[in-house]
């Protein structure tokens, strides 16, 4: 059918705001991504828009993120073909919960660093009433919603600053962002629809997992496209500082330690990508877990470490790589976005396998003899 590559497309990502989010640059990917693939994998997915991209194009989906909150989306989005919101789920979810003395979680240790005491006290008992969801793809979408209705209150969309509640009293940032003084039940109902809307089925088994991508890649079997985006090292890699209050909110951590001036729970998930000490280590691993892929694409930044000469020579060892590359024009926050940086996609395809007609040895030697 003229056009069918194109038919999921009606249905749009709901924008994200997340440091390092490619949704600015999925027309310039979507050039690279061949089109004879069945199954595809966002390994490290982060907000999704990637494996939305790869939904869209009909593949079948396999998205993954180490952070919870992230595997929240992906389910909600990627996984989940046709479960939305209803109007009495909207109702339920903001009614008085009948658990909720037993969350006071975001109260105890956020009032006063990111909301005031009435804000903390409504996400609390929003999280008490989604412990009643049964259906996990519905439980999923109410995350990924209230946990973009923080990041839209807070200045600058990460909880990486204590300068939240100060910003929030600031007349001409209000003036630029009259959502740091909305409230968040009025944010999470202006979302709704977006994220309603953006519920398809693309008639694949799409899934979503929550897993560190060097435990879950051994696993997998008969993938033709994996999409690497891991964080930049030595740009600005530490996602879980960035994005520590999704994660507790998502977790609702009863075992953690929370710290410093922002109450980052600690210790943190190991990733093996946001440290030098273990960068190089864990891309050598990532590569050999997919040699068996035929087609790789990975999202890096020239400011990151190790250096996009030595990130070729890595890949280089099992696949044929082009280096395909975007100036960005304006900052769009952290190092690895700022005017002047370049945006990288290594473009991996298989090396040519040469077939040579040997002859045996035993062959060589009669024909000698005779």
């Amino acid at each position: 059918m003229l056009f069918e590559e194109f038919k999921y497309f009606d249905y749009q990502f709901p924008e994200p705001q997340y440091l390092g989010a490619k949704h600015t640059h999925l027309a310039w990917m979507n050039k690279f991504i061949p089109r004879s693939v069945v199954t595809a994998v966002d390994a490290f997915a982060g907000s999704q828009t990637v494996a939305f991209l790869l939904k869209q194009l009909g593949f079948q989906v396999i998205t993954n993120d180490f952070l919870s909150f992230n595997h929240q989306i992906g389910l909600a989005l990627i996984e989940n073909g046709e479960q939305k919101l209803t109007q009495a789920d909207l109702n339920f979810l903001l009614s008085i919960s009948p658990k909720k003395e037993q969350f006071r979680l975001i109260e105890q240790v956020y009032t006063d660093v990111f909301f005031e005491k009435e804000e903390a006290e409504f996400l609390d008992n929003f999280r008490a009433n989604l412990e009643f969801f049964e259906n996990p793809y519905k439980k999923a979408l109410a995350f990924a919603i209230i946990n973009r209705s923080m990041t839209r209150k807070v200045t600058m969309g990460h909880f990486g600053h204590t300068q939240a509640l100060r910003y929030a009293n600031d007349p001409a940032r209000i003036r630029r962002n009259r959502s740091l003084v909305r409230p968040l039940k009025e944010i999470f109902l202006e979302l709704v629809p977006a994220y309603n809307s953006a519920v398809f089925s693309n008639k694949k088994n799409n899934r979503s997992f929550n897993q560190n991508i060097l435990d879950l890649l051994p696993t997998m079997e008969k993938v033709d496209l994996i999409y690497f985006d891991p964080p930049y090292c030595d740009s600005h890699p530490d996602y879980q500082s960035f994005y520590h209050l999704l994660e507790t909110y998502t977790e609702y951590w009863q075992d953690k330690q929370f710290i410093n001036g922002i109450k980052r729970y600690e210790p943190q998930r190991f990733s093996g990508f946001d440290k030098k000490k273990d960068v190089a280590r864990s891309f050598e691993k990532l590569f050999e877990q997919a040699q068996e892929i035929p087609h790789w694409l990975i999202s890096y930044n020239d400011r990151s470490y190790p250096s996009v000469e030595e990130l070729t020579n890595m890949i280089s060892k099992y696949r044929n790589v082009e280096i395909e590359a975007k100036t960005y024009q304006n900052g769009r926050g952290g190092k690895g976005s700022i005017a002047g940086s370049r945006e990288i996609l290594f473009v991996c395809k298989p090396k040519p396998k040469h077939f040579v007609n040997l002859t045996s040895r035993a062959e060589i030697i009669l024909n000698e003899e005779l």
